[in-house]
C-alpha cells in the first residue's frame, strides 16, 4: 500500500493546524505553503477533513481553517479513511471484503496479518502525537542553532 497524496497532505495539514493555539485559524494559502500542497488540491482535501469533523472552515475576514478536538485526537488510519477510503491491502479484506476464493486461498491469511500489523501502527499514532513530536524537533533545532551561534 502506498499513501496517496491526499492522505499525505491531510496528515500534514492536520499536524500544522494542531500546532496552532486552540481556536486559532489559518488561511488556505498559508496552509498550502506549510504543507507543500497545491491550493486547489488542498482545498478538496480540507473539504473531506471538514466532512469528517476533524476541521472547521470559517468564512469572512476572520475566517480560515481550525482543527477541532476530533482532529487532534484522530488516528492516522482515520485520517486516511476520511480522505481516501478505509485501508485495505487486498479486496478480500474488511471492511467490505469479498472474494469467492477466500476460504481456499493460501495467501489470504498473509494479507490479513499484514493489514492488521499496518493498522496497529497507524492506529497507535494520533495527530496530537505527531504535532508534539514536530514541536519537540523544532525546539531541539532552535536550541542547536542558538548553541552554534554562541560557540562562534
Amino acid at each position: 500500500m502506498q499513501a496517496t497524496r491526499a492522505a499525505d497532505y491531510a496528515i500534514r495539514a492536520l499536524i500544522h493546524l494542531s500546532g496552532l493555539r486552540s481556536g486559532e485559524r489559518t488561511m488556505l494559502p498559508d496552509l498550502a505553503r506549510s504543507t507543500g500542497a497545491p491550493e486547489a488540491f488542498l482545498s478538496k482535501v480540507l473539504q473531506a477533513l471538514c466532512g469528517a469533523g476533524f476541521v472547521a472552515s470559517h468564512r469572512g475576514q476572520t475566517g480560515g481553517f481550525e482543527i477541532l478536538q476530533k482532529g487532534r485526537d484522530a488516528k492516522i488510519s482515520e485520517v486516511i479513511a476520511a480522505v481516501d477510503s478505509p485501508i485495505r491491502l487486498n479486496t478480500c479484506l474488511p471492511p467490505g471484503g469479498s472474494c469467492y476464493r477466500r476460504e481456499d486461498c493460501p495467501v489470504h491469511p498473509v494479507w490479513a496479518r499484514a493489514q492488521a500489523a499496518m493498522l496497529q501502527v497507524l492506529d497507535a499514532q494520533t495527530i496530537a502525537d505527531l504535532a508534539a513530536h514536530q514541536s519537540a524537533a523544532l525546539l531541539r533545532s532552535t536550541e542547536s542553532s542558538e548553541k552554534a551561534g554562541r560557540v562562534r
